[in-house]
């Protein structure tokens, strides 16, 4: 037995009944939703990471990839697990350009919130940090929703390293943008920003508060203090 039957076998073990409707419900596959057509078999995130971490350094990467591209949405969240574990331990940067490619060539199969979030800061993060960034804003121009995710999530490595130009720079393109899905995820890359340099946080809020959307300025301020927070939303 293949890679991807022994893990797709596996993980099928670790099905809770009732789960998979929950997930749909969750990750709004139904019709009209963000995640239309995407579909559950209701396995929780621990048993993936379990799975993952039992093969990623044995699966060979183009087995990865297949699995990646399976239609069901945990067979897709374990890959990208492997693909990170995978990535944090190799040795060769030959494999990781060869990691990152195949990332960014299944990108389609990266589409929704909670693929994005547990892949792109591994990721794309990482190779990124000290490399050219435009690759970022040509996923952010993509005008494709989870790309633009991947773009502002890949720099949460950076703000990590307290690099926060690029995470600036895109929370700025991104103050007219009409989804509730990228104001969140850029409200929250600010608020790590504010976590590490308030001063940094306050300045862009000071500039930009009037511009942000709701909940993007809602999901910044989080962590400030309450009359500053009543300060801003006020205005």
């Amino acid at each position: 037995m293949d890679y991807v039957e022994r893990i797709k076998k596996e993980l099928k073990e670790r099905v809770e009944p009732g789960k998979a409707e929950i997930l749909s419900r969750f990750f709004q596959a139904f019709p009209g939703g963000y995640g239309e057509g995407d579909e559950f078999i209701g396995v929780r995130v621990p048993e993936q990471r379990k799975v993952a971490k039992k093969y990623y350094r044995d699966i060979p990467l183009a087995e990865a990839e297949m699995l990646l591209q399976e239609k069901i949405h945990e067979y897709r969240l374990t890959a990208l697990f492997i693909l990170c574990y995978r990535f944090a331990k190799t040795c060769t940067e030959e494999e990781r350009e060869k990691i990152v490619n195949l990332y960014l060539n299944n990108l389609d199969y990266v589409n929704n919130w909670d693929l994005v979030d547990a892949s792109a800061e591994k990721i794309l993060g990482p190779f990124l940090l000290e490399r050219e960034k435009k690759l970022l804003f040509r996923l952010a121009d993509s005008g494709h929703l989870w790309r633009q995710r991947v773009a502002i999530i890949s720099t949460f490595y950076f703000i990590k390293h307290c690099r926060y130009k690029e995470t600036l720079e895109l929370a700025k393109k991104y103050l007219t943008h009409e989804h509730d899905l990228i104001h969140k995820a850029t409200g929250w890359m600010l608020r790590e920003i504010g976590k590490r340099d308030f001063q940094t946080l306050y300045s862009f809020l000071v500039e930009h508060s009037r511009q942000m959307p709701r909940t993007m300025l809602r999901y910044a301020i989080e962590k400030l203090d309450p009359e500053l927070r009543r300060k801003f939303m006020k205005k």
